[in-house]
């Protein structure tokens, strides 16, 4: 089973999952501003954290899996399911085989896009400097990720991230970029699944369109979306702005057949 920590006795269920090169030490910083009426459910994906490589390829489906594993050994049959990039991919994996399980799905500076030709070719060709070179790897893209308008205040924070993601074992690494590779467009989702939704999104994001994601957004009622001036990493950018809408919205706008 993936590696878990609980926290907190709220009575409602936030799982938060990581993005590639991370763990679940990376929402230390929100933690004190999410509410208590949250019960805190962080998890490690496959090959990330202590938790185990389980294929040469970990597509977003069989991270789904895992996930809904701990949940039903955790006796969790209705959560809120937040995931930071990859693990928004993750979410929506799991949010299109169960649906039935989710509150809500918070995309959290990620995409319901498939990567285009030139990502895949990208992440393709990285396959071989994860293996080989993977510091390498990481210095070189960790940074990046980060608002450039603010890298001198953010020098701690990236500091934190680049060092998450060189314990990151290389080969889990890179059995998530060939996962992230085959993902699938997963649109239909946004446009059908009846928990609510909820987009955090950063203005200055390089890994994500934000600006599509944002266009694109089908017009329901049960999507809220938040364009914040950051980067890729809303959680080490911006941590209390990011739990104050998620504790807004996830707690006190849902829509009222959710509501138990």
């Amino acid at each position: 089973m993936l590696n878990f920590e609980r926290k907190g006795n709220g009575k409602e269920t936030l799982v938060l999952l990581h993005g590639f090169m991370e763990n679940l030490s990376i929402w230390s910083d929100m933690e004190p501003h999410l509410s208590k009426d949250f019960s805190l459910l962080k998890i490690d994906l496959p090959g990330h954290g202590q938790s185990d490589i389980l294929a040469d390829v970990h597509t977003m489906e069989l991270m789904a899996d895992e996930v809904k594993k701990v949940l039903d050994h955790e006796k969790l049959d209705k959560v809120h399911l937040l995931g930071h990039s990859m693990g928004g991919y993750t979410s929506l994996a799991f949010a299109e085989k169960y649906p039935e399980t989710l509150k809500s799905m918070t995309l959290f500076f990620s995409t319901y896009f498939a990567d285009d030709e030139k990502k895949k070719q990208q992440r393709i060709k990285s396959y071989r400097i994860i293996k080989d070179a993977f510091s390498h790897y990481a210095r070189a893209g960790v940074p990046n990720l980060f608002n450039p308008n603010e890298r001198d205040i953010l020098e701690g924070k990236i500091e934190t991230a680049l060092a998450t993601a060189l314990s990151t074992n290389n080969l889990g690494a890179l059995a998530s970029v060939k996962g992230m590779v085959e993902r699938t467009d997963k649109k239909h989702i946004m446009e059908n699944l009846e928990a609510k939704i909820l987009i955090l999104a950063g203005k200055h994001d390089n890994a994500v369109k934000t600006d599509m994601v944002i266009k694109h957004l089908p017009d329901r009622t049960n999507i809220k979306s938040y364009v914040l001036d950051c980067g890729h990493n809303g959680h080490w950018e911006k941590p209390g702005i990011c739990a104050e809408i998620i504790n807004t919205e996830l707690l006190h706008n849902l829509p009222k057949k959710l509501v138990l």
